[in-house]
């Protein structure tokens, strides 16, 4: 019964689930640093950079997850050493930021070009229009798209079992190959998911409620009137 396999494994579900939270965390924090500078690469004037950010969205995009895990987690252990833990946030960063990277560089680029030239005519620099005026809009407009892109990563982050990693589906896969009840125990490991996406979601959309509400007009006084 599921409910059996729930009560007697759960202390080790909820260390593997915790392991996932910090897993997904770091490679989604990591991953929104590489997204933002691919992003700015990508709407760079100079070809370089941007060839180098359209080849590497381009192979990112392309290439299975999994292949990308096992050639930086094999690839890297032969130059330098590094844990499963950093292993697989290091490749996780690397995929997602390819695909933060579109976000940001539509979110961007939505802006209207004479936000910047308004700014730089007031005498700001380019990086500083950039950082007080531009990308705090471009940061709110790219929330919807992120909490999509932070909730399939979550789930993505399940392939570092394939590198060894106790993590909630490699704990699953352990338990299920000791219990003989795959079905029973995939679908608790299912369960956990289903309530880090839940709770995952719940926190984003009560961002997304915040911002809104933070960019709605104030109504005007009843009773008050305008000079004429």
């Amino acid at each position: 019964m599921i409910i059996d396999i729930f009560l007697s494994s759960y202390p080790l579900f909820l260390k593997a689930t915790w392991l996932t939270v910090q897993l997904t965390a770091v490679a989604l924090l990591l991953g929104c640093i590489v997204g933002l500078v691919i992003a700015f690469f990508r709407i760079s004037d100079s070809k370089p950079l941007n060839y180098f950010a359209h080849v590497y969205i381009t192979v990112i995009r392309g290439t299975p997850l999994i292949v990308q895990i096992c050639i930086l987690y094999f690839g890297l252990a032969n130059m330098v050493t590094l844990s499963q833990f950093w292993a697989g946030a290091i490749a996780l960063a690397v995929h997602n930021g390819a695909y933060i990277a579109e976000i940001f560089r539509g979110s961007i680029q939505s802006i209207d070009r004479g936000q910047m030239e308004a700014s730089r005519s007031l005498g700001m620099s380019y990086p500083l229009a950039m950082r007080r005026i531009i990308l705090p809009q471009a940061f709110r407009r790219a929330i919807p798209a992120l909490g999509n892109q932070f909730i399939i990563g979550l789930k993505d982050s399940s392939l570092v079992a394939y590198v060894g990693m106790q993590d909630l589906w490699g704990t699953g896969l352990g338990e299920a190959a000791s219990n003989y009840k795959q079905l029973e125990t995939y679908m608790v490991v299912g369960l956990y998911y289903l309530v880090l996406i839940m709770l995952f979601t719940y926190f984003v959309n009560r961002l997304e409620a915040r911002l809104a509400r933070g960019r709605a007009p104030k109504k005007q006084d009843k009773g008050t009137s305008v000079a004429a």
